[in-house]
């Protein structure tokens, strides 16, 4: 077998494996909600209301995490290219994998199931 042969079969092996995980596991978020909203009270709560309970601007321009979480547009994926992806009105904050990972399971514990 050809090299291009042998990297075809293991990108074809990568592909059904990947696709081979339940759903709800490729949902699933790696990061820690707790320490998400830690991260959220340090970089997000000068803007946004980052949770109940939380004190924060009074601004109908900056959406609060909560309401972030329940638009049906937000996944773990969503979440991940809004918050890699430079936006005109938001700091260019520049998250550690481990601080993405907590900040994305933070904002998907808030959805109402």
């Amino acid at each position: 077998m050809t090299h291009l042969g042998t990297l075809a079969m293991l990108a074809a092996a990568s592909a059904f494996l990947a696709g081979a995980a339940p759903p709800a596991l490729a949902q699933q978020s790696a990061g820690d909600p707790a320490a998400g909203r830690r991260v959220a009270e340090v970089w997000c709560a000068n803007c946004h209301v980052i949770g109940p309970g939380a004190s924060g601007p009074a601004s109908d321009v900056v959406p609060s995490f909560p309401s972030v979480a329940q638009r049906a547009s937000t996944t773990d994926m969503s979440l991940r290219v809004f918050l890699r992806t430079p936006h005109a009105n938001m700091p260019d904050f520049q998250l550690s994998r481990a601080e993405l990972d907590d900040i994305v399971a933070y904002i998907l514990s808030l959805k109402r199931r």
